[in-house]
């Protein structure tokens, strides 16, 4: 059911890009409202400026109308506004001189706190095993972390996360793998515990 619902979702988006495209705004505005949210949350995890990243989603999207003709027909949305937004506000750093050092887009850090919602506790051991668990996850290193995000938070696929990150698909890929086994090698119990988890926690 999930999935079928994920392919729905990627078919609406490629609808409401392919109308835009042609001047729709009324799918222009459907496709901004549907992702604004989350987009923003995206962003708020690289820099500590909400007015910021809102002036970048929204610059994102000006750019998007703007252009419209000159975009690809057939892209992944989500992962495409992602990437945007991303390299919006590795320009964003840049201009603004946050670093003492240019700042490129391997090099921003990602900032989110992954934090497993209390309403998943059923009882005091699975709260200390998911306080340990949070710990582990944002101890990871950066870039493993938003590829963590990027997969169970987002729902995007090992495609999509290079896509967004600017990587190959076998860099996503090792982004995943070592990320896992580096939970694994700290985590007591059972690596399916940890996929749950992320599957209902978001």
């Amino acid at each position: 059911m999930k999935r079928q619902l994920l392919h729905t979702e990627i078919q609406d988006d490629s609808t409401l890009w392919s109308n835009l495209k042609k001047g729709d705004e009324k799918a222009f505005s459907t496709l901004f409202k549907k992702h604004y949210s989350h987009l923003v949350r995206y962003g708020n995890s690289f820099i500590p400026f909400p007015e910021k990243v809102q002036d970048c989603v929204q610059d994102v999207f000006t750019d998007i109308w703007v252009y419209r003709n000159k975009l690809n027909d057939s892209v992944i949305v989500k992962a495409y506004l992602l990437s945007s937004v991303r390299k919006r506000i590795t320009r964003l750093q840049e201009r603004d001189r946050i670093f003492r050092v240019s700042t490129s887009i391997d090099s921003i850090k990602f900032l989110f706190d992954f934090s497993i919602e209390h309403h998943l506790i059923a009882d005091e051991i699975t709260a200390d095993k998911v306080s340990r668990l949070n710990q582990l996850i944002n101890n990871l290193p950066s870039r493993q972390k938003e590829a963590l995000y990027l997969r169970y938070n987002q729902e995007l696929t090992v495609d999509q996360i290079a896509h967004t990150l600017d990587i190959n698909y076998q860099s996503a890929n090792n982004l995943l793998h070592r990320a896992l086994l580096c939970l694994r090698k700290d985590w007591k119990g059972s690596i399916s515990f940890i996929l749950l988890l992320f599957s209902t926690a978001f």
